[in-house]
């Protein structure tokens, strides 16, 4: 079998500030930006990796949904314990500090995992938990 990677999904709950992060902040190129009435799917990812993407989405957006799943759908995003990502790079502590003068909310510092990894962790606006771990 041959199965890559080719997208995840995160949602999003103000489509103009989670643009602005993964593009100005992470500084992923945008490959679709498509709107719906009031919804708005957006394409990201790493220029240099074109079969791998993020869509961010509306999360309520699902059909069916009542009142109170969207709204409790909507804080476990917030809280950021329904989705997030691990991303790598080779050079965590630039990273890092590119993120923080960039602003991005920070939930953990560079540190050495007990499982073996070195990583950090920042919250994107929606509140998804980005964690970036250092490439071995």
């Amino acid at each position: 079998m041959d199965i890559t990677i080719h997208s995840s999904f995160l949602p999003h709950s103000d489509p103009d500030a989670s643009l602005a992060f993964y593009r100005d902040v992470l500084g992923f190129e945008v490959r679709l930006d498509v709107g719906y009435e009031a919804m708005r799917w957006i394409t990201v990812g790493p220029a240099d990796q074109p079969n791998t993407a993020i869509v961010l989405h509306p999360p309520t957006a699902t059909p069916g949904l009542t009142d109170e799943e969207q709204r409790t759908l909507l804080e476990l995003v917030t809280k950021g314990s329904y989705f997030g990502v691990n991303l790598a790079t080779p050079d965590l502590d630039a990273t890092f500090a590119q993120l923080e003068s960039k602003g991005a909310e920070i939930v953990q510092e560079p540190i050495e995992q007990d499982y073996g990894l070195r990583d950090c962790a920042v919250r994107d606006p929606a509140g998804n938990m980005i964690r970036i771990q250092e490439l071995r």
